[in-house]
């Protein structure tokens, strides 16, 4: 009876060996990563996601590789300017193990390693640039970086997707110092937008007060030529008329002469006395004088409007005249 208890324990033994064994070599492998083979602590190959298969007690798993694309943040650090403005910065960078085999062999610590070269060329692409060419170039500090670490971290078997600069701090003097140039420079470009636009209404003032003098003088110009043809006009008829009495004169009739220097006797004696300057007005004339201008009027105005007017004696008023017919 103990030789089959000792073949039962050995087929349980070996069973359970067997299990194990089964067990040792087989690996799952899941998505995202990369797994490295060692035989006998030497690199043989890598396993890729899913079932993989290694040779018990022969084999073994090395290295279980993140390939998936991983962030880094670097810690900040002081660096300066070509122009001695010491700054603050904190970056972060983006990469992926493309070659799980070297990233595990050709690093010790990957991530210190990367974390350590980007803080170096941080500090390098700073020293190398201005103040404000800094502050307004991000793109082209992010693009330099990429350059350099990419080439640096290729070796690795590392891809380094971005860099990124999260922050750049300056210190408080020179902030409120750059606080200020940019206040000026705002009140600068305020002070000539504000000179600008006088100088546009001075010229808007100037265009509007030479089209108002142009217009101006286009109206006397205008006026002018009014007054002109109105006392041409006056002129035509006053040598018109005064040819009528003179045709009047030459045919004999000595009325029209009375009556023309009357007319020219009444308006100087109304000029006269509607002189803005007088308040008194003394004219010496003679009645007998006066009378026959008046007859002469009276006798013209009954050659005008008919003979039927009866005849007035010298040195009788008309209205005398007519009141006694």
């Amino acid at each position: 009876m103990d030789l089959p208890l000792g073949l039962s324990v050995f087929a349980v033994g070996a069973a359970a060996l067997a299990v194990i064994t089964l067990a040792a070599g087989v690996k799952i492998v899941p998505q995202g990563y990369v797994y490295t083979v060692e035989r006998f602590g030497r690199y043989a190959r890598s396993l890729d996601a899913g079932l993989g298969l290694i040779t018990p007690f022969v084999e073994r798993v090395g290295r279980r590789v993140n390939v998936m694309e991983q962030v880094i943040d670097v810690p900040s650090q002081q660096a300066f300017t070509r122009d001695n403005a010491g700054v603050t910065i904190d970056a972060v960078v983006f990469y992926q193990v493309l070659d799980a085999a070297r990233a595990s062999y050709e690093v010790s610590n990957l991530d210190l390693a990367a974390t350590t070269l980007t803080m170096t060329n941080i500090r390098t692409v700073v020293g190398s640039m201005d103040l404000d060419q800094l502050l307004a170039h991000r793109d082209e500090i992010n693009e330099r970086l990429l350059r350099v670490m990419d080439a640096a971290a290729s070796p690795w078997g590392v891809k380094i997707n971005r860099i990124e600069i999260k922050d750049i701090v300056l210190p408080p003097d020179l902030a409120g110092a750059m606080a200020r140039q940019m206040k000026a420079e705002r009140e600068k470009r305020a002070s000539i937008l504000e000179a600008e636009g006088q100088r546009a209404a001075e010229i808007l003032r100037a265009e509007g007060r030479k089209q108002s003098a142009i217009l101006e003088a286009e109206g006397r110009r205008e006026a002018a030529f009014r007054d002109a043809e109105a006392r041409e006009r006056s002129a035509e008829a006053e040598a018109a008329a005064t040819g009528m009495v003179s045709r009047a004169i030459a045919e004999g009739d000595i009325a029209a002469a009375n009556f023309l220097v009357a007319e020219k006797y009444v308006d100087a004696v109304r000029a006269i006395a509607t002189a803005p300057n007088q308040r008194v007005v003394v004219v010496p004339i003679e009645a007998a004088a006066l009378a026959g201008t008046l007859g002469g009027i009276g006798e013209l105005t009954r050659s005008v409007f008919g003979e039927g007017a009866p005849p007035r004696r010298a040195g009788t008023p008309p209205n005398v005249a007519s009141s006694r017919a």
